[in-house]
Formats: structure tokens, C-alpha cells, sequence
């Protein structure tokens, strides 16, 4: 049987333990391959559909994913599988855990249906392969570029150090 003390000393605990954030993020192309970006408005540079994990709700990273692409460019549909997973380390702030999903390829029709959120995003465009480092710097390019690999060879999931493999 479970006492209050039990469960107050559990809670102690666990809020002793080391915090991590956890964001997830879909990878869209279209049908010539180029990858679906977001530019946000709350900070420069580009990004892809996606955002943090709504943890105190228990959202597992795929339902992350797939509701950030929903509220971001009004696309709601399955995501394929998961092509990277990226330990992330940033000075002065908790680690990120990155899951990035195949979002697939998007028609015509998709391409003209997306509705950017106007309280977080500016614009989207299409970018080519050669393009990613220079929209998407670090490791955030790396991770993007590793999943691309990933579709092309037919590989597991990349896993990922600050966008590098870790083998």
C-alpha cells in the first residue's frame, strides 16, 4: 500500500532529476524533392513544421509533430516514420531531444493549402538539397540532411549528436 509519504518522497524525486526538452518536427518535400521550411517570426532563420512536445499532457513526439504541423500550416495528416532522432546541446539551457518524422511528399494541392499560423510564422518556401545549410545552420541542417540520407539510402533511423551520427 501506497502512504502520502511514499508518494510525497516520490515527487521529491523526480523533481531532483535532471530536466531535458523534447521538440519534434515533420520533414515535407515535394515532388522534386525540395524540403518544405518556415520562417518564424519570433526569431531569425528558418525552421521546419514542428515544435515542442506537450509533455505535461503526455503528447508522444509523434502526436507532437503531427499537431504542431496542424496549428503551423493548417496540414493535418499521418506522419511516416521516424528518420532521426538528434541530442542537442545548447549552452546555459537544458539539452533537446529532436525527433524529426517523414512528412512525405506533398502535391499541388497540399502545397496550395498550407495556412501558416500568423502568430508564429512569416512565410514558408521550398529549398533544394544544396540549400539546406545555408537556411538551416548547425545542427538543425545537419539533422535535416541526415534524414534525407536516410529516405535516399533506405536506412534506419539516424541517430544523431548536434546533427552528427553517432556510430
Amino acid at each position: 500500500m501506497t502512504t502520502t509519504q511514499d508518494t510525497q518522497d516520490f515527487a521529491s524525486y523526480v523533481a531532483s532529476l535532471p530536466r531535458v526538452l523534447a521538440g519534434a518536427a515533420a520533414l515535407f518535400r515535394d515532388a522534386a524533392g525540395r524540403v518544405l521550411l518556415v520562417e518564424p517570426n519570433y526569431r531569425e532563420g528558418w525552421a521546419l513544421p514542428g515544435g515542442t512536445i506537450e509533455s505535461d499532457d503526455g503528447e508522444s513526439p509523434r502526436d507532437g509533430a503531427r499537431r504542431e504541423t496542424a496549428e503551423e500550416i493548417g496540414l493535418d495528416r499521418p506522419l511516416g516514420r521516424l528518420l532521426a532522432v538528434d541530442w542537442v546541446r545548447t549552452p546555459g539551457v537544458p539539452p533537446l531531444v529532436a525527433y524529426l518524422y517523414d512528412g512525405g511528399v506533398l502535391g499541388e494541392d497540399e502545397l496550395r493549402a498550407i495556412r501558416l499560423q500568423e502568430e508564429e510564422l512569416l512565410s514558408w518556401r521550398l529549398v533544394e538539397r544544396e540549400e539546406i545549410m545555408a537556411h538551416l545552420p548547425g545542427s538543425l541542417g545537419r539533422r535535416v540532411l541526415a534524414a534525407l540520407d536516410v529516405l535516399a539510402d533506405g536506412s534506419g533511423t539516424a541517430e544523431l549528436e548536434d546533427g552528427h551520427r553517432v556510430h
